[in-house]
């Protein structure tokens, strides 16, 4: 089979490839300078603008600071500003000539674990910053269990602050080795270690002159070439009915179509497929993409999908490979970080919003809550607080096609909500919370054989 163009990476109407696409996120202790480093690759890319950077230099000389305080062209919030932390996810688009990125800078303190869980979601790459006076501290190993709870495919360790540590390599490959080593048992796929001073520009978006004995790429560099483009035909199809197209017009008495957006794989004209959580089955007839009829379309392509058969299809409804659907199920146990200030208690009653299907449900059982310091369980916890991490077991009034987080993260994550005023109440990822971690950390292990860093 050949491969697809992921539609991230299209051509122009000049027949040039448009750059690609890359969401991530940044996560750290508080004063590890998160926002500085964002503040950095923004100026350093030229992607802010001259009033910007004139409103940042005026709010700066008005603080008594001499140079213009590059944080606080992310840390927009009053509070943010006075207290000089990061609060609320503050989200910047920016382009260089070879990647466009949506960057999320998450709060570092622990009463803000859930922001972070916002903001990494669906970042396909996180960096965790640590201070290289301080090394891997429980903040550092909280936010690395949270990047692999949401199975965010690529790590950057960033130590900043090499400044003040006279840009010393044994300290770097120190805070390095136990990071990867940490990271890894918790089944990351990939890490990056990059010594950093966010606050001088060293490593951030041009090579630094002050650590000669780092080969590696900058933060920048890095972010541009790191691999986000995926073959679609590798993932099983998934479309989650949206919208049911009926014109029953002269032109159009007998269109029926299904709108929406492809979650993940690739529908063809031909294709077997079952519609879930009905069960019937049928074949695709034809797919229209912005009005066009085409053989094959892909994720996450928003298209109309015609079967050849009249069924009882409405919103909510998931078109499925017929020899690969998901698990249809009213049970669901998951792995959940609750949002909402009230807490989450075993018998509540809530709605279960799972891609573009809601149905009601009831908290069975809140079997455990997860202590992120050491990765241990707190059994039988009776209720989730605020920024709480726990397991969750939860009985669906309607069956779901429901995939695992570890297979899909568009198709096997869920929010719940509160039925009487629509809050959201928690994000659920069902099935196991960790990734089977034996091969990453083994890969880990046998990466540098001498026992030196290798870059």
């Amino acid at each position: 089979m050949s491969t697809i163009v992921d539609p991230v990476d299209p051509v122009d109407a000049t027949g040039t490839a448009a750059t690609s696409l890359l969401r991530f996120a940044t996560a750290g202790s508080v004063d590890d300078g998160k926002s500085t480093l964002v503040g950095r690759l923004l100026h350093d890319s030229k992607s802010v603008l001259a009033d910007q950077l004139e409103a940042v230099e005026r709010a700066s000389l008005g603080r008594g600071q001499e140079a213009p305080d590059l944080a606080l062209l992310t840390d927009g919030l009053r509070a943010e500003r006075e207290q000089g932390i990061t609060i609320d996810v503050a989200y910047r688009y920016f382009a260089t000539p070879r990647r466009r990125f949506i960057l999320a800078d998450t709060p570092g303190h622990v009463q803000y674990t859930r922001n972070m869980v916002t903001g990494a979601s669906t970042a396909e790459l996180a960096v965790v910053l640590v201070d290289a006076r301080n090394g891997v501290v429980e903040q550092t190993r909280r936010h690395a269990a949270v990047a692999a709870l949401l199975r965010v495919p690529h790590v950057v360790l960033a130590v900043n602050k090499m400044d003040l540590v006279d840009y010393t390599e044994p300290v770097f490959a120190a805070i390095a080795a136990e990071f990867t080593t940490y990271a890894a048992s918790l089944g990351v796929p990939e890490i990056t270690a990059i010594p950093i001073s966010a606050l001088a520009g060293d490593n951030v978006v041009t090579p630094s002159t002050n650590m000669d004995w780092y080969g590696g790429p900058t933060v920048l560099e890095h972010l541009e070439t790191v691999p986000v483009v995926a073959d679609p035909s590798e993932d099983p199809a998934r479309f989650p009915v949206q919208y049911v197209i009926r014109p029953q017009t002269p032109e159009l008495p007998d269109y029926r179509g299904y709108a929406g957006q492809i979650a993940s794989g690739v529908l063809r004209v031909g294709d077997a497929v079952t519609v879930l959580p009905s069960g019937r089955t049928s074949t695709v007839e034809a797919l229209d993409v912005l009005g066009e009829a085409v053989d094959v379309a892909w994720a996450p392509q928003s298209v109309t999908v015609r079967l050849a058969d009249d069924l009882d299809i409405s919103r909510g409804d998931l078109i499925a490979p017929a020899a690969a659907p998901p698990a249809v199920t009213q049970d669901v146990e998951a792995t959940v970080c609750h949002v909402a200030d009230r807490p989450l208690k075993a018998g509540q009653r809530v709605l279960l919003k799972h891609t573009t299907r809601t149905v009601k449900a009831i908290v069975k059982d809140i079997p455990s809550r997860l202590t992120l310091d050491d990765l241990s369980q707190h059994p039988a916890p009776g209720e989730l607080a605020a920024n709480d991490i726990g397991r969750v077991v939860l009985r669906t009034a309607e069956p779901l096609a429901l995939d695992a987080y570890a297979d899909s993260r568009r198709t096997g994550s869920f929010l719940l909500i509160d039925p009487a005023d629509g809050t959201t109440l928690t994000a659920g990822m069902a099935g196991s919370a960790f990734a089977e971690a034996a091969e990453a950390a083994a890969a880990v292990a046998d990466a540098d054989d001498d026992g030196e860093w290798d870059f």
